[in-house]
């Protein structure tokens, strides 16, 4: 530090320093080499004495050497090829431990290839799985080894491609065969359901009672063996029953559903065999255009959709979640809406009444069939009842044209029998009886027509036809009762009704066809109650229940029958209208004929024959159209006398009008049907009496003093018909007599008219005022 201190000649003075210590330690030097001098000296010496012997030591190391290397080559020779055969046999070792680890990857990787030659997919996959975890971590090493391994998810690739096309072809497959496989299970719930009736019908015979059978009933084995031997004997001929196994092979999907859980996507085929499966189902439910026309049609779309649910009930019991009873019944609720859809809509179309029946029969085995596997059909059964409205609507329609056929070709007349065994015959189809015809000898006629039978006949089958859809609809005997009472009346209250209604109201069905049907109502009335039997014997439920229906046949021919009499009362009134319309009075004649005329007469005797034919009619179904036609009649007269295009008449043809009314009264004095008390049908025709009495008497004081009382002899005379009358015999008279003005008792008398005139127009008047 000195050194560089600010001192002045600090530098030099170091710098002496140093010189000195230099030199002291030269002069240390020069004293080692001073003593060591010697010893260097003698060891050189000694150096170069050796020098001669070491050059003899190296020729003769030399030889040496060169006779040893000469010595040893051999051995050499000998020591290399033993170290090659060591390496060799080092190399040989290695080599077979790392093929003994290969031996099995190859034989492994061998063991896929012909496992995916076989087709044997999932065994293939475990040998895949073995080969990752096992054999190929211990030669990862190799490059076969790394081919290998990018191979192997080409491998799963190509099992999973090929298990899906395996699944697809199965779905195409069970898509084809759904109909046999519906078919058969079908087939085999019939067979099932005869086989327990069969077999409760033999228990009622062995134990005298009735014994239900449930479906899950234990049957005892040698009544089942018997039953069975007996439908093996009648089915000796028939096809082997196949099952839905039978029908199709259910491998691939087994196979696909355990190569995808293997590969850790057992979801996602989960849910493409679900996603396929309802495609299909939309496909199987979607009905054909025409499949109403045919019950081929319906037996096919009921085959398709039970095999169907028919596979997916077997995929869900032999299968752990491909499908469970969650989507199943999901599925059957589906498809079950769009069945019920589809059936109303083509049903609808069905107006065969054997078609609709077909139809309930297909749907009954198809409920039951499906019910077997556990699904619910309740809704099935609901819309039976529907159809089973629209299957009486049809036999309405089809019994309608039976009626109407039968009503065509009767003759209306009663039923000539000319032996005992006609008789019963026609008893035989008909509960007639009659004691007092009984006793008649042959030959006799019943007193309905041929068409009674006939009807009573085709109400009983269509109770058949009606009870053959209340069949195997699992409804106790009481609502079949009701079914079957509430259809007859319908046919009884409507159909029928119609038929007779119409049958009443053509125009050729004239008066004597008229009471004939009145005769048969009253029979087919009187056979309701028979009916009413005949339902009780074939339901087993009697009348007296409470909650028994009753048939409403009474009430139906009542109103037929209050039919024909209105059209009876009319087709008479229509008859004297036409005798009416040929009358052909001279009104302005000056004195009558003596007689009455020849149109009234015709029309009288007209009258007596046809109340003749009425003898067999109810005695006031006779008395109500005779004073009908007796009614009309006077009414008619009257109205000819008052017609406004009828400008005058003559005294002449007041005494001839009187003639043809005194007849009249002739004709219901003389009691044409008997039963009328005292002159009640004459009363008929005391408005026209009065009115011409007053006219032909000319006793107007009388009837203008006592006008309004009780005891009037002209009370049934209104002043404004009088008057109408008058009128007319005045124009009359002042056109027929124009010198009448030159005679005194013709002018009193005209006088008098316009007199009397005045009068009855006050007397009109007053009327019109107070009303």
């Amino acid at each position: 530090r000195s050194v560089y201190d600010d001192q002045p000649n600090a530098h030099q003075k170091f710098m002496e320093k140093l010189d000195a210590c230099i030199r002291n330690h030269d002069k240390e030097i020069e004293k080692m080499c001073n003593f060591h001098h010697q010893g260097f000296v003698d060891a050189i010496t000694e150096l170069l004495k050796v020098r001669a012997d070491a050059e003899k030591l190296k020729v003769q190391v030399t030889d040496t050497n060169r006779r040893l290397q000469d010595a040893g080559k051999e051995v050499i020779a000998q020591t290399e090829e033993i170290i090659r055969c060591r390496v060799q046999q080092r190399n040989i070792t290695t080599v077979v431990e790392k093929l003994q680890l290969c031996l099995p990857v190859l034989e492994m990787y061998s063991k896929l290839k012909e496992q995916m030659s076989v087709k044997r997919y999932y065994s293939a996959l475990k040998t895949m799985e073995q080969l990752e975890n096992l054999y190929l971590p211990r030669v990862s090493q190799y490059r076969f080894c790394q081919i290998m391994i990018e191979n192997l998810p080409k491998l799963r690739e190509e099992i999973k491609e090929i298990s899906m096309s395996d699944l697809k072809d199965f779905l195409e497959s069970i898509r084809k065969h759904s109909d046999r496989i519906g078919e058969t299970a079908m087939k085999q719930a019939q067979q099932q359901k005869t086989f327990s009736a069969a077999l409760q019908k033999q228990n009622n015979v062995n134990y005298g009672r009735n014994m239900h059978l449930g479906r899950n009933r234990i049957l005892e084995s040698k009544n089942e063996i018997t039953l069975k031997r007996t439908f093996e004997d009648e089915d000796d001929h028939e096809e082997e029953v196949l099952t839905a196994q039978d029908l199709v092979d259910f491998s691939p999907v087994y196979r696909c559903l355990h190569i995808y859980s293997v590969l850790g996507d057992g979801e996602i085929f989960e849910n493409y065999y679900r996603k396929q499966r309802r495609k299909q189902a939309r496909l199987v439910l979607q009905p054909q255009s025409s499949m109403h026309e045919t019950v081929e049609g319906y037996r096919r779309y009921f085959s398709q959709i039970v095999g169907f649910f028919v596979v997916e009930d077997h995929i869900l019991h032999v299968t752990q979640g491909l499908v469970t009873r969650t989507y199943t019944d999901e599925l059957w609720n589906m498809a079950l809406s769009k069945i019920i859809a589809v059936l109303r809509t083509h049903s609808s179309y069905c107006s065969d009444p054997d078609l609709v029946l077909e139809l309930k029969n297909l749907i009954v085995v198809f409920a039951d069939t499906l019910q077997g596997y556990g699904f619910p059909v309740n809704r099935l059964f609901d819309l039976l009842f529907e159809i089973r409205d629209q299957y009486n609507e049809t036999l309405l329609k089809k019994w309608s044209g039976l009626f109407r056929d039968i009503f065509e070709a009767d003759n209306y007349s009663p039923i000539p029998v000319a032996n005992e065994e006609e008789y019963r015959i026609v008893i035989s189809k008909f509960p007639f009886q009659d004691p007092e015809l009984d006793k008649q000898s042959f030959p006799k006629k019943l007193p309905m027509s041929q068409s009674v039978p006939q009807i009573y006949m085709q109400v009983k089958e269509f109770i058949y036809a009606s009870l053959k859809f209340s069949e195997s609809l699992h409804r106790s005997s009481t609502e079949i009762d009701d079914m079957l009472r509430k259809s007859t009346n319908l046919l009884l209250t409507r159909t029928l009704s119609s038929c007779l209604q119409n049958l009443i109201k053509k125009p050729h069905i004239g008066l004597t066809e008229l009471v004939q049907i009145i005769i048969n109502t009253t029979h087919l009335e009187q056979a309701c109650k028979y009916l009413e039997d005949f339902i009780s014997n074939i339901t087993n439920i009697s009348q007296l229940t409470v909650h028994t229906a009753r048939l409403y046949g009474l009430s139906t021919f009542k109103d037929a029958r209050h039919a024909a009499e209105g059209e009876i009362y009319t087709k008479l009134n229509q008859k004297i209208d036409e005798f009416i319309q040929i009358a052909d009075y001279d009104w302005t004649m000056s004195e009558s004929d003596g007689r009455a005329s020849g149109y009234l007469m015709d029309l009288i005797n007209f009258l007596r024959s046809t109340f003749q034919v009425f003898t067999h009619l109810p005695g006031k179904v006779a008395q109500t159209a005779c004073m009908s036609a007796c009614q009309h009649l006077s009414m008619s007269l009257m109205q000819m006398l008052l017609d406004s295009e009828l400008k005058q008449i003559s005294m002449g043809a007041i005494q001839q009008f009187n003639l043809d009314v005194i007849q009249c009264e002739l004709f219901a004095s003389s009691e044409p049907v008997p039963g009328f008390q005292g002159d009640t049908l004459q009363l008929a025709f005391i408005d026209l009496r009065q009115l011409l009495d007053l006219f032909m008497v000319w006793d107007w004081s009388t009837y203008l003093a006592d006008y309004g009382q009780a005891t009037s002899k002209y009370l049934r005379v209104n002043p404004s018909t009088a008057l109408t009358l008058l009128e007319k015999m005045k124009d009359s008279s002042k056109k027929n007599n124009i010198f009448a003005q030159f005679r005194k008792n013709d002018r009193d008398k005209q006088k008098l008219i316009e007199t009397v005139v005045k009068q009855l127009r006050s007397l009109v008047n007053g009327m019109s005022q107070h009303t």
